[in-house]
């Protein structure tokens, strides 16, 4: 266990939340790690233990320990893996639609992090017990582009550079309908929907700033592809906004996107009722290496499924 780190709230902090003040300060740390930092007491306000929800003013130090990782529960697994890029520091991995990215109720394993586990040793253990190595993550299924860090600095490296935006990730998606524009921008909190709970929403209340980008690549009968900048990384991001403005993304059961698309031909309906899952892969990412500091950028092509589904849309439209 470390030492502790000590830290003082300034006069612009006061009112915040007490996980949402550390959060900002250590960006290395998600929210939910620092809430339970705080409920397992290895967060003292004052010198005394809070709550999550305790209110920061000026003045007050607060003393973070951050226990030594934990081993990993999850056993090493030989998942084969696409690594697109591998060295001291870190993997960028082009992932499957459909593997999990770690554990988790009702998957306890066949995971990403059981497959790095077989192949890296000693992955960094800022992710927690269940999330060795784990900066960022896709939706299950949701194919593409993903990094990994091997060591703790290459992890808090990678998580101030997410935390500070810096990080391009760009997908394409294919949705239903055909947007009017060449591009545009969805700039719209997203939060917890407030009647259905495993959906994410722009109308919750509590709805934390988000912004996507979108240009058009091309345009299909009763479809389009889509080519996504996230500039925020909120749940289910690229989803919840594209539904929002009235084009889901494709294959979408959760927002939309398995509705009748309202294409004239029945081969270009057929092929979008085929997907299994949505449309949507990482296609790009971009960030500055954790040790060296060079600008790196990877690209991953569709997958076969995918890329089946767009070539019966272009094939129905020749027809």
């Amino acid at each position: 266990m470390d030492e502790g780190r000590r830290l003082l709230v300034g006069p612009d902090e006061a009112g915040l939340r007490l996980d949402a003040w550390l959060a900002r300060r250590l960006p290395a740390l998600s929210r939910a790690r620092i809430q339970s930092l705080i409920g397992a007491g290895h967060v003292r306000l004052d010198g005394a233990p809070s709550r999550p929800a305790a209110r920061v003013r000026p003045g007050q130090s607060a003393l973070v320990t951050v226990p030594d990782a934990t081993p990993a529960v999850p056993q090493p697994e030989p998942i084969p893996l696409r690594v697109v890029h591998e060295d001291a520091s870190l993997l960028v991995v082009d992932k499957p639609a459909g593997l999990v990215v770690h554990p988790g109720a009702g998957t306890p394993s066949g995971t990403l992090v059981n497959a790095l586990l077989a192949r890296v040793a000693d992955l960094s253990g800022i992710g927690g017990v269940l999330r060795p190595g784990i900066v960022h993550r896709l939706d299950r299924g949701t194919s593409g582009l993903i990094v990994v860090a091997k060591d703790d600095e290459s992890h808090r490296a990678l998580a101030r550079q997410f935390a500070g935006r810096t990080v391009e990730k760009e997908y394409l998606a294919l949705v239903l309908g055909s947007p009017p524009r060449a591009s545009g921008e969805i700039s719209r909190p997203i939060g917890r929907d407030p009647v259905h709970r495993k959906k994410m929403s722009t109308r919750g209340p509590r709805g934390r700033e988000a912004r996507t980008t979108w240009t058009l690549e091309e345009r299909l009968d009763g479809a389009a592809l889509l080519r996504v900048r996230i500039h925020t990384g909120r749940t289910h991001q690229v989803r919840v906004h594209l539904a929002s403005i009235g084009h889901p993304v494709a294959g979408d059961p959760l927002y939309g996107g398995t509705r009748t698309p309202a294409s004239r031909r029945a081969a270009a309906r057929e092929a979008l009722a085929s997907l299994r899952r949505p449309a949507l892969h990482a296609a790009r990412l971009a960030f500055a290496h954790p040790a060296s500091g060079e600008r790196l950028a990877f690209e991953a092509p569709l997958p076969a499924d995918l890329a089946g589904v767009l070539a019966a849309l272009r094939a129905a439209a020749r027809s």
